[in-house]
């Protein structure tokens, strides 16, 4: 596929920052410098709205992809072609089960739903808050944790400026590339990503790319 092609495919949701983002990532990082060019054009990509995404999250948690799939397209079915916090309420706790979620995900996903139907969140009004106010707030919800709520803000909300310190993919890929495959510590890891803001999104997906060419979607 051409450079062309790809970037049109991508083109309505690149995030706007992503160009000079890459340019000052590759100024100031000597490693960085090397990987961004050899991965070729692409871009995060947003997709869902955010009660999808999150729902979503939880049906994953501590499963395969396959396995995630799966449960997620029998809740689909259940919850009649759209899973929003209205259908999923609608359900019982036995449908839920049937649809293959642990008694403890029916409970996550139902508490999500009801923060959303009742208005507990503040969803329309994140735009305009900090990462770290969402963050909070999202940590609120049974089932989600800071890192998921991080997931979040990348591939839903395209944050520019968010290091996920607790995920295993960036770990590594900060041990590989910049540690010779050694250790690293959230110390270390948080030293290096120093040189990446404002963009420490983007250079973290630049790491998932380095280890995983494959992109990243959620």
């Amino acid at each position: 596929m051409s450079k062309a092609v790809k970037q049109s495919i991508h083109e309505e949701v690149a995030p706007e920052y992503w160009d000079q983002a890459c340019t000052e990532l590759m100024k100031h990082d000597r490693i960085l410098k090397k990987i961004i060019p050899k991965h070729g054009p692409g871009f995060l990509i947003t997709r869902g709205d955010a009660f999808t995404t999150l729902a979503r999250s939880i049906v994953g948690q501590q499963i395969s992809v396959a396995a995630a799939q799966s449960v997620w397209n029998k809740v689909l079915l259940a919850s009649k072609a759209k899973v929003n916090p209205k259908n999923i309420l609608a359900l019982t706790v036995e449908e839920l089960r049937a649809a293959g979620l642990s008694g403890r995900k029916v409970e996550y996903i139902r508490d999500l739903a009801e923060h959303f139907d009742s208005g507990r969140l503040h969803a329309n009004q994140w735009q305009g808050m900090e990462d770290e106010a969402i963050i909070k707030e999202l940590s609120a919800i049974r089932g989600i944790g800071r890192w998921t709520a991080e997931m979040f803000l990348i591939f839903n909300m395209v944050r520019p400026n968010i290091l996920p310190l607790d995920d295993a993919g960036l770990i590594k890929a900060i041990s590989l590339n910049y540690f010779s495959g050694e250790p690293v510590s959230r110390h270390e890891a948080r030293e290096v990503a120093a040189n990446w803001t404002p963009w420490q999104t983007v250079a973290t997906w630049y790491m998932w790319r380095s280890i995983d060419p494959i992109a990243i979607e959620h």
